[in-house]
């Protein structure tokens, strides 16, 4: 359930890399969806050299439509990745995902005041009390 909390509600962007050979898309659908760079070019020049027409102009268009990842310092903690990957660099975006954490945390808060403030978590602490005694 923490981990539910913590997420962002919008899934991970598709960045063209940083390090990249020719435009960084191989690069960056590899970081997407967790391949290896390298076998992810290899992939898209097999595709190329076996006469795949459609490789190129899709290329093209996935280069022309993806912006660069955003700058992110090296050797991060497993805890710093989950944070970066969670912070969007629109305004709105980031808006909206604060939005949520905090109607989520009103949400909870209310649900637990609901609980303590019940007749029936005075009762059950009342019962408590008699046998502690």
């Amino acid at each position: 359930m923490r981990e539910d909390y913590i997420s962002s509600p919008n899934p991970k962007r598709l960045y063209r890399s940083r390090e990249k050979i020719i435009a960084g898309v191989c690069g960056g659908i590899a970081d997407r969806m967790g391949w290896d760079p390298t076998l992810t070019r290899v992939g898209a020049a097999v595709l190329l050299f076996t006469g795949v027409g459609f490789i190129i102009p899709v290329y093209l268009v996935v280069w022309a439509i993806t912006p660069y990842q955003p700058y992110r310092p090296r050797n991060l903690t497993p805890d710093e990745e989950r944070f970066w990957t969670s912070v969007s660099d629109r305004p709105r975006e980031t808006f909206s995902n604060i939005r949520y954490k905090f109607k989520d945390m009103d949400d909870r808060l209310a649900r637990m005041e609901r609980a303590v403030t019940s007749e029936e978590w005075r009762l059950k602490r009342e019962f408590r009390d008699l046998e502690g005694r």
